[in-house]
Parts: structure tokens; sequence; C-alpha cells
């Protein structure tokens, strides 16, 4: 299914070389495409000349941050168990392109990999290169705040490459606008690459930037990546040889200057913590709004704007809901899979659900109050009776007068799913100033909440449980009314995990946790058991094809 106003992955190989910079076109070789011709060539020498084109090139490697939202935003949660696209009828099949994800049997050419991964590898690489482009720019120009814009943009270009390296581990490190093919560096060199540069943006970066700048990298973007990187440095540092059945602890990995990677993730976290830039929200919902620019939980940005034909615009309300939900007519094709939906709150109350469900049989909708009476962030979840989110009046099947039911279960199967099935996912909330698809939802990366339980993991592979359940639940404390603190430290490991999965819901981490974790290769509906190749995507078939010095990964 082609959803409209969506920007497909390119075909051409490599597309690492062409830059779009406005005013100019720049044209820029790296690592992959070795035959391009650009029309126009715009170098460091004939374009960054006064601080405006500067100005203008350090907007452009901001942009490429949005691509990240399709191709990298697909394979990060429907690979998981938060999200998959079921073919219903004719819609959403696309060559088994999705459902490809969903199974995790994916090849270097097939479906998935041609579009969403070599699209992804091209978006960044894109970066990559506008990054690099504007910093060999910067020692012939003279601009005031110089040092600013160099540490915005290696922080960003760290940025692309912790998202490259999640993907396909080992990648290859370029600095340079000079046009050669390049070998791939180890996973391990590229960690140590993104460390290197955030550190450096870090200590040059300001803690905050006034309103009209909202969404610049900041002190507290740089720690707050720095977190998650440290914290998954037992994978991330690991191109081979990740446990995919057991937890991968940052305990006994070492980072820079020797330092314990758990120790580095919890240094910081505490930063971040302690800055005092950051408070979480009262109100958990609004840190996903279409006026969540105001939210000071919400650490690093994509902004989003609802101005038409700005083409900066936040479509995920779309890629779920129903035709006839409102706000223009939904796509209605990302669905939630049960173990998700079940997930929240699985205490005592959710046992008496799921009995309900499976052993008593009693319906679905009547049980919807148990579940809708816990834990406030379920409320992400379009289920029971399907309404208009504008006018909240019941809406029904196509062509028919038949009342819509969302329900978590797929009773035909995955490959012949009706319009009422799977649970779907609302947690950026459609913009009452909408302008065709245009929704001005910013898209947090990194919320203050997550850095609470990245502190939490790092305590509790120190060996610091007390600490870690204290951490876990300031973030629960918002979610219950009364509060419903976790009391035991026995099984620390699952109850960050299970913490995660509820607090970070869509936010492009369940992929990084499941395989963190030893869950990612493990069944769940309509997945079977994979092989441990399937903890690094396969570098694209196109990319290959385009550059003799790139290997591929094991398995593929």
């Amino acid at each position: 299914m082609r959803i409209p106003g969506l920007k497909r992955s390119r075909g051409a190989a490599g597309l690492y070389a062409l830059l779009l910079v406005s005013p100019a076109t720049i044209a820029v070789q790296g690592c992959t495409d070795l035959s391009e011709q650009p029309f126009d060539v715009v170098t460091p020498d004939n374009f960054y000349r006064n601080e405006a084109e500067i100005i203008g090139g350090r907007a452009a490697v901001y942009s490429q941050l949005r691509p990240s939202l399709w191709g990298y935003f697909n394979l990060s949660e429907i690979s998981t168990d938060e999200m998959i696209v079921p073919t219903r009828g004719g819609d959403w099949y696309d060559n088994g392109r999705w459902l490809e994800i969903q199974y995790q049997t994916w090849a270097p050419g097939s479906a998935s990999m041609t579009d969403d991964a070599n699209g992804t590898w091209n978006d960044m690489f894109t970066g990559v290169a506008r990054a690099n482009v504007l910093l060999a720019a910067l020692p012939g120009v003279t601009i005031a705040n110089k040092d600013m814009v160099e540490a915005e943009a290696r922080g960003v270009r760290a940025f692309f490459y912790y998202i490259l390296q999640d993907m396909f581990g080992g990648v290859p490190i370029v600095t340079d606008t000079e046009i050669k093919p390049r070998p791939r560096n180890t996973r391990a060199e590229v960690f140590k690459f993104i460390e290197e540069e955030l550190k450096f943006a870090r200590d040059r970066l300001p803690a905050s930037w006034p309103a009209s700048q909202h969404g610049r990298l900041t002190k507290g973007a740089a720690n707050a990546m720095l977190a998650n990187l440290y914290v998954n440095a037992g994978v991330f540092t690991k191109d081979q040889g990740i446990n995919p059945t057991g937890y991968n602890s940052c305990q006994g990995v070492q980072v820079g200057g020797g330092q314990n990677a758990c120790q580095a993730a919890l240094d910081a976290a505490n930063a971040v913590l302690n800055s005092g830039q950051y408070t979480l929200e009262a109100d958990y919902h609004s840190n996903f709004t279409a006026n969540n620019q105001s939210s000071r939980e919400n650490i690093f940005v994509i902004k989003a704007s609802n101005e038409p034909g700005a083409g900066l615009n936040s479509n995920f309300l779309y890629r779920s809901t129903h035709y006839a939900q409102g706000f223009g007519g939904g796509w209605n094709g990302f669905s939630t899979l049960a173990e998700t939906y079940f997930a929240f709150d699985t205490l005592a109350i959710d046992k008496q659900v799921v009995r309900r469900l499976t052993i008593d049989r009693v319906p679905f909708t009547d049980t919807l109050n148990l579940l809708r009476s816990r834990d406030t962030r379920h409320e992400i979840f379009l289920d029971g009776l399907a309404q208009n989110l504008q006018t909240g009046k019941p809406i029904t099947y196509r062509n028919s007068d038949v009342p819509l039911y969302f329900s978590p279960h797929f009773p035909h199967g995955e490959t012949r799913a009706s319009e009422a099935d799977g649970v779907r996912i609302y947690k950026y909330k459609g913009d009452p100033n909408y302008v065709g698809t245009e929704h001005g939802n910013d898209y947090a990366y990194f919320r203050l909440a997550e850095i609470y339980l990245v502190k939490a993991e790092a305590l509790a592979a120190l060996g610091r449980t007390g600490e870690a359940l204290e951490a876990i639940n300031t973030v629960r404390a918002r979610a219950f009314e009364p509060d419903r603190p976790l009391t035991s430290a026995a099984n620390i490991q699952s109850a960050i995990l299970r913490e995660r999965h509820m607090e970070l819901t869509a936010e492009l981490k369940r992929r990084q946790d499941l395989i963190r974790f030893g869950r990612f290769t493990q069944p769940w509906s309509f997945k079977k058991s994979q092989p441990a190749k399937v903890l690094l995507f396969p570098i694209p078939q196109t990319q290959l094809d385009a550059n003799p010095l790139l290997t591929q990964n094991a398995g593929y």
C-alpha cells in the first residue's frame, strides 16, 4: 500500500553523495556511490562563505534527522512485539515487506531491506556528508560562535552514526569530503567515534537554547545520547558474539578512559537529572501532544510543524488510525500486538482480565473498564468501540452500518486481517490545528523518564538494586492513582525491561531493549524463533553492489 505524503527510500545506491541544502545543491561523494555525476557541485570552497550560508548548512544537517522516522522507525518497531502491519485485504502487503519485518525473515535484497534499510543507510550517510561539508568549510570562514556550529555538527553526525551502528553494526567512518570507496570500521570503532564526538559536543554546547531555537542540540541531549550508548555497550561494541537469549549487560565493558560502561551510563544519566533543565511532566500524555514544544521532559526532539507545505509534519496518527477516525482519514495500518497491549501493569488484575478473555470467554469489550482503571499510560491505545477522534462519534466498517470494535486479537491471522483487528497506538495525539496531513507534534527521541530508567538499569548492574527501585518508582509514580510502587528487588532486570515497555512504547527503543535483554530472537504472536544473525540487519545489497570494500554481516 503506497501511503500518500510519505517519503519513499531511494533506489539508487549510495545517495550519501547527493545533498540538498538550500539555497544550493551540494554534492559530495563518500563511502558508497562512485558514479553519480551531480549537475551542480558545491564545495566548502565555493559556497560556505558567510554566516547566512553556514546557518543554512547547519539547518540541513538537522533536517536529515527527520527521515529516520520512517525506515528506522519501521525496522525498530515492527520487528518487535510492539507493532505489526497486518495485511488487510488488498492493503498493506507491499511484496510482503511489512510481514517480513515482523517475522524477521529479511535478506540483503529483500523488500524491507531494499526499502527501509537501504533508505535509512542512504539517509543517515547523507546526514554525515552534510555535516562533513559544513565542518570542512568552517576553518575558512569568519563567523561568531564558530565553535558552537562545530559542536552541533559533530554531535548530530554522531547521532547519525548511533543509528547506523544500531542497525548494521560496523560501518565506514567518514569525516572528510574526499571521493573514494570506504571499508567498514568495526562496531567497536564506531562506538568509540560516537563517544568521542558526543563528549566533544557536550563540553561546548549550552545547557539550553531560547524557545525560538527549540530542537537544537544541548548539553543534556549529548548526555542523554551518551547514557543510552553506554547502557547498550554490551551490544553496541560487538559485531558478533552478542548473547541472543541472555542479558547483555554494560557491566564489564570498558569505555573511554577505561571506565566501566555501567558507571559511565550512570554518570551521564545523573548529569542530565542533576542539570536543573528537565522535569517529569505531571501528565505523561502532554509529552506527545501537538503543543509538546513546551514539555520540560523532552530532551532531544525532531521538530514538527503544521505549516502547509513545510514538509515538517508528524504523521504517526495516520499510520494506525482507521479511515473514518477523523483528521482527514487514517491509513488503517500499524497496530499493536497482544503481547504489548496486555503488558501494562501485569499484577493480579491483569491475570483476572486474561482469565476472563481466555478461560471464561467474557467478551473483550466487557473487560475494558478493568484495563482502563489502571496504568494511565495504557490510554495510548485505541481499543473497543472505535470513535472519530475529532467528534467522539462511533464509526463503522467501510460500506456498512456495523459498529467497529478494535480488538487485540487477529482471529483470521495476520495475512487476512479485518478493519477491526489489532488495537491501535494513538500516542501522538491529533493536532486540532492540523492542515492536510500536517500535525505539529515534535517526536521525542529522548525523554527524562527514559533517563531515570537508564539510571535504574546502570544501578542494578552495579549491584545497587535499592537505588534502582527508587529510580523506577519515580517514573511509575505519575502513572498510577494511587501510586503502586515496586517493592521487591527480585528479578530487577525483568522489572526494568517491563517498565521500559510500558513507558516507551512506540519510542524507538523496543528493538534495542529486546536485543540487550536477550529476547529479540524469541517467538511471539505470529513470529517464530530466529537465529542470532537477525540481531543486526544485513548490509543492503544495493550498498554492497555500489562499494566493493563493504563486507556483509555474518549469517547473510
